[in-house]
């Protein structure tokens, strides 16, 4: 079980007088976070975060300046801004067919000539499509083999096809490795392991056939459930991305790793009635991928929502009062918003910028 302090490191009486709904951070929590993953999977130098719970080129910076060395992105736009904020190995965890999408991040490689960029491929069709616009690309672009473990989203499957495909990228002189995004993968701790267990099997036996054809490669891959349970000599990345925030989610169901809340939504009571609170934090504030009743903690029990309101049973607030909720889910949660009220690690506030819900990155031709 997570206890107050876990959810909330202040009062909402704490924060500065802003406007409502807000993204707020603490900054200190985000470190704390990072202590306890890089602990439980041996070593900062093993993660390879992944950049899409937060979007922020100022977490990239605090984590760079903490040793992580790599990070992992679902999207060119997320790919460029961890570049710009110093990175310089990214995954771009995405295996796309899409000409132009692959054509910009070759672009971003020749921008950034000193930075080691890797795409995913999961099929011939979508080798193919690289191979045409690698022509001339710098050296340092590569691709991963998306392996799918069973989660049935993107990945070829982990047999003889898989090991055709690595051949032939080997062939382009561009294998970096493999990835195996794992996150069906959920559970009870000895489920997951003997998951994970029986996954490291079959990985293995990949592994062991392309060195026996002279190809040494590396794996990356995790999830929050899975990063601490893959042994090292399988998977020499790992990357989780959530724990940067945490959130309720994984504060009840991953409480041994002793991540606590470090991202929240500030609201105001803007109405009470009949034992209900009504909040200005509505679907377009937080988690809105999640179930209604379950997209934040910390009140009370949600009986309404709208895109601007939020009805919650509680007939303790009165009018004007403040509230931290924790998200569900903080990855769509803070996609919801361009920047963020960071309560830094002397104690000032200040107002940071992040990605929020943009994704393009260059402009459409007229």
């Amino acid at each position: 079980m997570t206890t107050p302090n876990m959810l909330s490191p202040f009062t909402a009486d704490l924060v500065p007088a802003v406007a409502t709904p807000c993204f707020v951070v603490a900054e200190d929590r985000v470190l704390h976070n990072l202590a306890v993953t890089a602990n439980a999977c041996g070593g900062v130098e093993r993660l390879m975060p992944h950049v899409k719970t937060h979007r922020a080129a100022w977490l990239v910076r605090l984590l760079l300046a903490q040793g992580v060395s790599s990070f992992k992105a679902s999207t060119l736009a997320e790919v460029a801004m961890a570049l710009a904020a110093g990175a310089t190995r990214v995954t771009w965890a995405f295996p796309t067919v899409n000409p132009q999408n692959i054509g910009r991040f070759v672009e971003l490689a020749k921008a950034y000539p000193d930075a080691e960029l890797t795409g995913l491929v999961d099929s011939p069709h979508g080798l193919n499509v690289w191979t045409g616009l690698l022509n001339g690309a710098p050296r340092s672009v590569k691709l991963r083999i998306d392996l799918d473990p069973g989660m049935g989203r993107t990945g070829i499957p982990m047999d003889e096809s898989a090991l055709a495909l690595a051949g032939a990228v080997a062939r382009l002189g561009r294998l970096a490795g493999w990835h195996l995004y794992d996150g069906h993968i959920r559970g009870a701790v000895e489920e997951r392991q003997a998951r994970v267990h029986k996954l490291t099997e079959t990985l293995d036996a990949l592994q062991s056939t392309l060195r026996g054809n002279g190809i040494d490669v590396d794996v990356v891959g995790g999830n929050s459930y899975t990063f601490d349970l893959w042994p090292r000599s399988a998977m020499s990345y790992v990357s989780p991305g959530t724990w940067v925030y945490s959130n309720a989610q994984h504060l009840r169901e991953l409480a041994h790793h002793d991540w606590i809340a470090a991202g929240f939504v500030l609201t105001t009571v803007v109405s009470t009635r009949n034992g209900t609170s009504t909040l200005d934090a509505g679907s377009k504030a937080i988690s809105p991928d999640k179930p209604q009743a379950q997209r934040f903690h910390g009140v009370g029990e949600i009986v309404m929502m709208n895109e601007e309101h939020t009805v919650i049973r509680n007939n303790t607030l009165n009018v004007g009062d403040r509230l931290l909720l924790v998200p569900e889910h903080t990855c769509t949660t803070a996609y919801l918003y361009s920047n963020a009220l960071v309560r830094a690690l002397d104690g000032r506030w200040e107002y940071r910028d992040q990605l929020g819900n943009e994704r393009s990155v260059v402009p459409l031709p007229r």
